[in-house]
């Protein structure tokens, strides 16, 4: 699946939204790609999980023992994920601010861990994710996400596989362009929320 027939579905879903929105990073920008939209179809999700599990599979020679994803974005993506891989998937979710495991959930000493996100901006979910799987004693051998908002620029400190990746300019909220600067932003992303 190309980057072309990917974004189709973010368009076919209005997933792909324009305007002011500020971002969980915290940056600016004036295009937000929506995943829960795309994602509340489950055979358009199922058709995006199918085809980012057939990319880890063959550009990358691992295990993967389970799925972690960081809640909320990445909760259905990474069960998908787990569904396609045939493997268990759990999430992380934040409590007084910082990612852990709750609900039971447990990640077997040296389990190979796919960490699964929908859209990487800057990683930091992504990398408060691996944080966690690490000092459960999970072993993170990849990352992947839907979409790669930074284009491949995104540290998140392990492989990073992506179903698309696409430049969206973002901004810190002191130096942002005229026409953000003149619109209100929106904040649809969790972090944050209470």
């Amino acid at each position: 699946m190309d980057r072309e027939e990917v974004l189709q579905y973010f368009r076919d879903a209005d997933a792909l939204l324009e305007g002011h929105f500020v971002l969980s990073s915290g940056l600016h920008a004036a295009r937000y790609l929506q995943c829960a939209r795309v994602m509340m179809d489950p055979v358009v999700g199922g058709t995006l999980c199918r085809a980012l599990a057939d990319k880890i599979k063959t550009t990358l020679d691992v295990t993967i023992d389970m799925v972690v994803s960081p809640a909320m974005g990445g909760v259905v993506v990474g069960y998908e994920m787990g569904r396609q891989l045939g493997v268990k998937a759990v999430f992380t979710e934040r409590v007084e601010g910082e990612l852990t495991l709750r609900r039971g959930f447990e990640i077997p000493k040296g389990a190979k861990v796919l960490m699964a996100e929908d859209i990487v901006t800057t990683g930091l979910s992504s990398r408060e994710c691996i944080k966690v799987i690490t000092e459960y004693g999970g072993d993170v051998v990849a990352a992947s996400c839907l979409i790669d908002r930074s284009n491949g620029t995104a540290d998140v400190g392990v492989p990073l596989v992506s179903l698309a990746g696409l430049e969206i300019p973002a901004y810190d909220a002191d130096n942002l362009p005229p026409e953000l600067a003149s619109t209100p932003a929106i904040k649809p992303g969790s972090r944050g929320l209470k």
